[in-house]
């Protein structure tokens, strides 16, 4: 239902975090095999929230409860290079030598001094085609569970003016949510 819909049609997903948000049907994301653990969703959207300096979220459009928190891998210091192989490559449509985004997504338990991010799964995002996928790497220096909080922190205390999310490269393609919008705007459809 998702992927048919026309470009430039406006779209409101429903989730539990942000509420109805409006996107435009070329921001969708389309993850023909889903995440690892939740195959059955294929469509989601990169949200950019204002009132949040940390992390942009990606949200599912199938299921309003279900969004990760990401962040570029750069952002936490790290020298992150990965190899996909053909098999991703082409399942990401990219072409030679067209460089994807990564994204590596978040888990914050209830102690936020415990916060880790995986590096061995990435969100990998041909941004040109819309498509990305979850990648396991086969580099086993990577961490599926790397401690980033202390990372973190060193950045804010290096420049405690800039939030951590303005040093981002790659989220231009991210929609912003306007908190501001009134609730009922007018739509071309809703999921």
């Amino acid at each position: 239902m998702l992927g048919g819909l026309k470009r430039g049609v406006s779209v409101i997903i429903k989730t539990t975090r942000f509420g109805e948000v409006t996107i435009q049907n070329e921001d969708l994301l389309t993850f023909p095999e889903g995440l690892l653990g939740f195959q059955d969703l294929r469509h989601f959207v990169l949200l950019d929230d204002p009132n949040d300096d940390i992390f942009a979220w990606l949200q599912s459009c199938e299921l309003p409860s279900i969004a990760f928190p990401i962040l570029e891998p750069e952002i936490f210091g790290q020298n992150y290079s990965a190899s996909l192989t053909k098999n991703e490559s082409e399942s990401l449509k990219l072409k030679a030598n067209q460089k994807p985004t990564y994204m590596n997504i978040i888990t914050i338990p209830d102690d936020p001094t415990q916060m880790t991010a995986n590096l061995k799964a990435p969100i990998v995002i041909n941004q040109t085609e819309k498509v990305a996928r979850q990648c396991v790497l086969q580099d086993n220096s990577l961490a599926i569970r790397e401690p980033i909080f202390v990372k973190l922190q060193s950045r804010v205390v290096q420049n405690p003016e800039t939030s951590i999310k303005s040093l981002s490269k790659n989220l231009d393609f991210a929609v912003k949510i306007d908190h501001s919008a009134p609730k009922n705007t007018s739509v071309d459809q809703e999921l």
